[in-house]
């Protein structure tokens, strides 16, 4: 569900002066990211991605991915052999950030559809997934006040 923020930008820069912004992602990108990934992104990470590519902390962890890192990091993760070895099957998380320590942090996809707003992140040295944020706005709020 949208959130009535005036930008995403806005929010963030109220958050923490220590971000880095890029200039928005192409609507067909996204477009085709949906199409390849089989799921249609949640509206607020759309939206938020129209406004930046991707959003970086002051150290550098990609709290928010860019749209092509979002297709590279989840394909891989679903297709990898090694990490069908390691891990639970990935195939019902959307990820789109991380935490720059490994972890990283995503959405539930039920059936192809992201049913919920709740973001989860997976702890890659233990293989569990645990609550986060009820939405972006608090991962945002919760993740950017860690810094």
């Amino acid at each position: 569900m949208a959130e009535n923020t005036a930008t995403w930008r806005n929010l963030i820069a109220q958050l923490t002066q220590s971000y880095e912004f890029f200039p928005p992602a192409d609507p067909v990108a996204i477009t085709d990211a949906e199409q390849t990934l089989q799921v249609a992104l949640p509206n607020d990470l759309k939206q938020l991605l129209t406004e930046t590519n991707g959003v970086r902390d002051r150290y550098g962890s990609s709290v928010i991915w860019a749209v092509s890192d979002i297709v590279k990091h989840n394909l891989e993760f679903r297709a990898s052999p090694a990490f069908a070895e390691l891990y639970m099957p990935f195939d019902a998380l959307l990820f789109f950030g991380d935490s720059g320590d490994g972890d990283q942090f995503a959405c539930v996809i039920n059936a192809g559809v992201i049913r919920r707003d709740d973001i989860f992140q997976w702890h890659h040295e233990t293989d569990s997934r645990s609550y986060y944020a009820r939405a972006l706005k608090q991962y945002l709020q919760k993740v950017l006040e860690e810094v």
